[in-house]
């Protein structure tokens, strides 16, 4: 592949370069050197002043001025083209086209879609078959479609938000390709490896065997993922990576909240040669645990959209300990212990004071969760409080110790044991004891089981028959270590050791950390997040809530979307999408990414393929450049000939005036010659493009917003047209009616814009010959909700006075609103009015004649002579049609009914069929078919 995106039509004219060396030997050779004779008389010529001098031989620097002039009409005549289309190459066997469409392919998409169009453009033109094989689908069946066709399925497609697995599409496409025989391959490839790369490309090697494979990557902007983010102490920070480390070197990270308000954003940038670096949020902490959506700036794309829910929320958690002042030493209190172990993932607030009114404080500044380290006895009142607080979603976690031990609380999981709570008596063992596994159904569930902590001391719990069901954690001998129930939304939790080294070493390692994470991540959830004490022996799972498209956007979940487990921590899948799952107030998010994964470019070295890259340019032919170079320096040749040889002087001497105004009037030539050049070949371009297909038109009115809709509603249209019709037109085209030829488009679109200048009366007065040679013109004011009360309110809305001041200078003939007879309501569908995105305006239509005759009269479709060659409307026709890229609807209807939107596309297949067909329904042959369907 060449580094410059530069290709000859015809490379083998590029030979002719090696004839550049006889031609310098021949210009200075050429002419012969003159002789040198020595004469006498002639030192009596000596002293005479030499007016005009000749050289010897041909300047070097002239000469290399001409050859420069030769080299460049050999380039034009090799057809070079920069930015040349690149695709597979020409073949007469069928097209099969492999589709990256997952996450990674999403920020450059359209990119993507247009070079698989052109690739089908290509095959339609040699009239071959296409297959899309869309490697997230192995499902899907590998068919051969019409070019036509395959370009409405390619429409139809949309990047999926997680990775694609290829692998599990190579049985499908080897079943394929062994029942098409002969076939052209062409992977659009991201360049991502999700996982198994490797496994794929040496599959596709052995698949495609001996068949032309052509593999687009490069050109389109790299992927960017968002993973791991993380709520610390001081800030939240996510990973940013890229796909390839010479991409973007910079961006910008933005945090919304739940309802997709901005709350901050921050700057990334990549170190040289790295594809990993981090973003960095250093907000207040009530903001960052607001944070429900971390994206990049710029980036449509699922890989770059991280969700948060309630678990990564730093949680605000007060700790409060039992001990005097005079007894707690710094380094062996209790709290050093809980706030070492807590501090990775919480904001821990030390209470100072009486226990009971520290939980007091606690309680008044609605912390979700509070560590009680060997409280005793609380009042009665406080009780109540903490209740209260547990019901309505607290977590008290609670730890043993001399105090609670001496004390008759009820404020446990499981009831203590009287008189036999402290193990330093009557029960002494002999040597301590090791943990045992954690209960498969608690939150403890699937950490190791350290075998190097030992509990000396403990409170036992009286047995009975829910103390194994409230068991998180025991000892080898079976009593609890840790127990723990559901109070109402909150969780009531009892280490039955102490917080500090006294009675056990769990404190020192690492499993009491994870342990404590674990508890907090349950803080402020409305539902389980992992199985507790009084939870059910069946996993619990969570719906889908909404769901992220391959874009990013949200949306309502796919139907191949299913529940998941509360507990569930991997990446987005087919069944599980990226997005929101479970109640509102408290859902479980589901990432593209999990927090270990990395992007790693996917090696295509071992396929023996043809390269292609990704390109939004347009190929320029660079010809009539270069040949107009050529032309320039031979011109200045000539002068220098001139000059050198005293010819111009003595023509400037002999008619000086002449030679001025001859050169005056060829410089404005030269001139005009590359602009007239450049006019012509635009208008040749706009010709060719709108006479190969047939396409809608639409007038730009200048207006930014109101040309993007309309283009996007047309755009819609044309789609719908394709689906359900056997018209497939081309993409719609905007026009400047002053400018541009109108003969071309059966239909033309005008949305009229209140308050935007009156078009040229040249603009106007082709509007009117287009009209009267059997063009429509439909303009829609797109106000019809504005219309005030009355049965004139229609015909003074600000559109309408706009509209009425264009067709004052037409040749309109007489209008009506269309009657249920005429042939526009049954050209296609039979339709009783034209909606759009309003349904409470009028559709008006050339009157058709008063026909006397009864029986002419009772026909079930009329029509004119032809078409109508003006149809105006309020409803905002194209507002309805418009559609985003993701395939979602542009802008909401008024009423907004079922199926308007359904109703305002079949009007506009109505309408384009009137102007295709004319009035060939009102003839008779069709009467029977539609009284059968008008039930008459």
């Amino acid at each position: 592949m060449s580094a410059l995106p530069l290709s000859f039509l015809q490379p083998l004219m590029l030979l002719g370069l090696l004839s550049l060396p006889l031609l310098w030997w021949l210009l200075r050779v050429m002419p012969p050197r003159p002789r040198r004779i020595d004469f006498p008389p002639t030192r009596l010529l000596f002293d005479i002043a030499a007016k005009e001098e000749t050289p010897s031989r041909t300047p070097w620097w002239l000469t290399a001025l001409r050859l420069l002039a030769a080299a460049l009409v050999i380039f034009a005549a090799a057809g070079p083209v920069w930015n040349p289309k690149a695709g597979a190459a020409r073949s007469t066997a069928p097209l099969t086209i492999l589709l990256d469409d997952g996450w990674s392919a999403a920020s450059s998409w359209e990119t993507r879609i247009r070079a698989a169009d052109e690739l089908i453009a290509d095959a339609d033109s040699d009239r071959r078959g296409v297959a899309i094989v869309p490697l997230s689908e192995p499902a899907r069946d590998i068919t051969l479609m019409p070019a036509g066709t395959a370009r409405v399925a390619l429409r139809q497609l949309a990047p999926k938000p997680f990775a694609v697995e290829r692998v599990e599409t190579l049985p499908a496409l080897e079943r394929f390709l062994k029942a098409s025989g002969d076939s052209d391959i062409v992977w659009l490839s991201d360049g991502i490896n999700s996982g198994r790369g490797a496994e794929f490309v040496d599959g596709l090697r052995k698949v495609i065997g001996d068949r032309s494979l052509t593999i687009f990557e490069g050109g389109a902007p790299p992927a960017h993922a968002l993973i791991a983010a993380e709520n610390a102490a001081a800030k939240m920070t996510v990973k940013v990576l890229r796909a390839t480390a010479n991409g973007p070197p910079a961006g910008v990270v933005r945090a919304l909240d739940q309802k997709g308000a901005p709350i901050g954003e921050t700057h990334y940038a990549f170190p040289p040669q790295d594809r990993e670096t981090e973003a960095a949020f250093e907000l207040p902490l009530e903001l960052r645990n607001d944070i429900a959506r971390l994206e990049i700036a710029g980036e449509r794309s699922a890989g770059a959209v991280q969700l948060l829910d309630k678990r990564w929320r730093r949680r605000a958690i007060g700790v409060v300990s039992g001990s005097s002042a005079d007894t707690a030493q710094p380094l062996l209190a209790s709290t050093f212990y809980l706030t070492r172990a807590l501090t990775p993932f919480a904001d821990v607030r030390l209470g100072e004071g009486a226990p009971q009114q520290v939980v007091t404080q606690f309680l008044d500044q609605k912390l979700p969760m509070i560590v009680m380290a060997d409280v005793g006895a609380l009042s009665p009142e406080l009780r109540q409080r903490i209740d209260t607080w547990l019901n309505q979603g607290g977590v008290l976690v609670r730890f043993a110790g001399p105090r609670l031990a001496q004390a008759d609380d009820d404020l446990v999981p499981v009831k203590l044991r009287h008189g036999g709570r402290s193990l330093g008596g009557s029960m002494t063992w002999e040597k301590p004891q090791h943990l045992a596994a954690f209960a498969a159904d608690g939150p403890f569930a699937g950490l190791a089981v350290p075998k190097d902590v030992t509990v000396s001391r403990q409170v036992l719990a009286e047995p009975d028959a829910a103390l194994a069901a409230k068991s998180w954690a025991s000892l080898v001998d079976g009593t609890p270590l840790v127990t723990g129930e559901r109070r109402g939304k909150g969780l009531l939790a009892l280490f039955h050791v102490s917080a500090d080294m006294r009675w056990s070493d769990l404190p020192m390692s690492g499993t009491f950390v994870e342990m404590l994470r674990r508890i907090v991540d349950t803080s402020g959830y409305t539902a389980n997040t992992g199985k507790t004490a009084n939870a059910d022996t069946k996993a619990e799972t969570v719906a889908p809530l909404r769901t992220l498209d391959g874009f990013g956007a949200f949306g309502p979940p796919p139907a191949t979307a299913k529940p998941l487990p509360v507990d569930y921590r991997g990446r987005g899948t087919i069944e599980h999408p990226p997005g929101f799952y479970g109640p509102a107030d408290g859902p479980i998010a589901v990432n593209t990414l999990a927090a270990t994964d990395r992007i790693v470019p996917l090696d295509t070295s071992a396929l023996q393929a043809r390269r292609a890259s990704f390109t939004n340019a347009e190929p320029h032919d660079l010809r009539g450049i270069l040949l107009s170079s050529s032309l320039a320096l031979f011109l200045i040749d000539a002068v220098i000939v001139a000059l050198l040889g005293g010819g111009l002087a003595a023509l400037l001497r002999r008619r000086a005036a002449h030679a001025v105004l001859a050169f005056a009037l060829a410089l404005p030539m030269v001139a005009m010659t590359p602009s007239l050049s450049r006019a012509d070949s635009a208008s040749d371009e706009f010709a060719m493009k709108a006479t190969s297909q047939t396409r809608l038109a639409y007038v730009v009115t200048g207006n930014a917003d109101v040309d993007n809709i309309v283009k996007a509603g047309m755009s819609g249209l044309t789609l719908f047209l394709a689906q359900r019709t056997a018209l497939e037109a081309g993409d719609p085209i905007g026009i400047d009616p002053a400018r541009d030829e109108l003969a071309f488009f059966p239909l033309i679109y005008w949305p009229v814009v209140p308050g935007a200048p009156k078009p040229s009366q040249s603009a106007l007065n082709k509007i009117d010959a287009y009209m009267k040679q059997g063009g429509t013109v439909l303009f829609d004011t797109r106000d019809a909700i504005d219309a005030l009360p009355g049965p004139d309110g229609q015909s003074r809305t600000p559109g309408m006075q706009a509209l009425r001041v264009i067709l004052s200078s037409l040749d309109v003939p007489e209008l009506e609103p269309v009657p249920h007879e005429h042939v526009l309501a049954k050209t296609f569908y039979l339709l009783h009015d034209f909606p759009g995105r309003f349904t409470t305006g009028q559709t008006w239509v050339e009157a058709l004649p008063r026909d006397e005759n009864d029986e002419a009269a009772a026909r079930p479709a009329r029509g004119g002579d032809g078409v109508s060659p003006i149809i105006i409307t309020s409803n905002d026709l194209a507002g309805a049609w418009a559609m985003r890229t993701d395939g979602q609807p542009m802008l909401p209807l008024s009423p907004g009914e079922p199926r308007q939107r359904e109703f305002a596309f079949r009007a506009g297949v109505n309408i384009v069929m009137y102007t295709l067909t004319g009035n060939y329904k009102a003839d008779q042959v069709h009467a029977p078919a539609l009284i059968e369907r008008l039930g008459q």
